[in-house]
């Protein structure tokens, strides 16, 4: 009864401009990790959470951790007592899929203490549950690339329909948080109920352009893909420099910008390692102009998604 395991699962930029609600990718090295255990009182419990400044609820019910690993063992008409201990990673509505990356890593962990009953991709619906939770829909952009890395298309829902799609190599992704929290209830109020046929047009000739970029690695063909007509006009209001940064970002060769998730954080695809990290520099410039303090990640694209860190 004493076995512990330990899983990290990353960060995720959602939407990626055109594609949103259905497209999502992961990020290196940034993300959250989350301990699990048995316990022989027979309940899930979430025994302390690290690097939430205390705003994170520890009931079972409240928490994306628990209620993903409590979907699982419903699945399995289990009983077993779980400990969960979660160290947070990623700041709060970041948009950086935080909330995702909590569920992905205790879904990972429970799944070996567990014995592997369920494959990464038969973990997504337990993880699209915490979301629920979290934000409101059980959606999937963000959980399915933390649990199985890469850029994943979500093509349905009813029934799931997931698809990994490939990653060109040396493209790295910029992510640039600046230090203001926008909740995801926010930003979804924003959205327009309604949009036109040429804007629904222009939206799916994008995201077919974008996919089909991904598999023939032709980053030019993707650099004009990456635009958004109908969440990033009204998201784009709320998020202070949004604009700044994208005229800053053209003459440095980046392939383009976005709203990562919700926001406020804002990704740049960039062709090298070498342009990713000018971009960087270039949001740093943007933001001490509007007197705002920013965070700037320059990582690969995760290929892994969520893995075991000890067992």
């Amino acid at each position: 009864m004493g076995q512990f395991v330990t899983a990290f699962a990353p960060a995720t930029v959602a939407n990626v401009s055109c594609g949103f609600d259905i497209l999502g990718f992961a990020i290196d090295r940034l993300g959250d990790k989350v301990t699990v255990s048995f316990n022989q009182d027979g309940i899930l419990r979430v025994t302390g959470i690290e690097g939430d400044g205390g705003k994170l609820p520890l009931q079972p019910e409240k928490n994306t951790c628990s209620v993903a690993i409590q979907a699982m063992l419903n699945k399995l008409s289990s009983k077993q007592g779980i400990d969960i201990f979660l160290e947070k990673g990623l700041p709060l509505g970041s948009g950086m899929g935080s909330s995702a990356a909590s569920a992905a890593a205790a879904l990972e962990a429970a799944n070996v203490l567990l014995g592997n009953p369920f494959t990464k991709e038969e973990l997504v619906p337990f993880a699209m549950e915490s979301e629920r939770i979290a934000c409101g829909s059980a959606h999937a952009d963000n959980v399915a690339p933390s649990i199985l890395g890469g850029f994943v298309l979500i093509r349905d829902y009813d029934p799931l329909d997931i698809v990994k799609l490939p990653v060109p190599e040396g493209i790295f992704c910029t992510l640039v948080h600046p230090h203001i929290e926008l909740k995801t209830s926010d930003s979804r109020s924003v959205l327009r109920k309604q949009i036109s046929l040429k804007e629904s047009v222009m939206q799916s000739g994008n995201i077919a352009g974008f996919i089909a970029a991904l598999y023939k690695s032709d980053l030019a063909l993707l650099s004009r893909s990456l635009k958004d007509v109908i969440a990033e006009p009204s998201r784009a209001l709320l998020i202070p420099g949004f604009y700044e940064l994208r005229d800053a970002i053209k003459s440095i060769g980046s392939l383009g910008s976005g709203i990562s998730g919700s926001g406020p954080t804002i990704f740049v695809l960039s062709p090298n390692g070498d342009i990713a990290h000018e971009a960087g520099e270039k949001a740093k410039e943007v933001f001490q102009k509007i007197g705002l303090g920013v965070d700037v990640y320059v990582s690969e694209v995760n290929k892994r998604g969520a893995f075991i860190v000890s067992r």
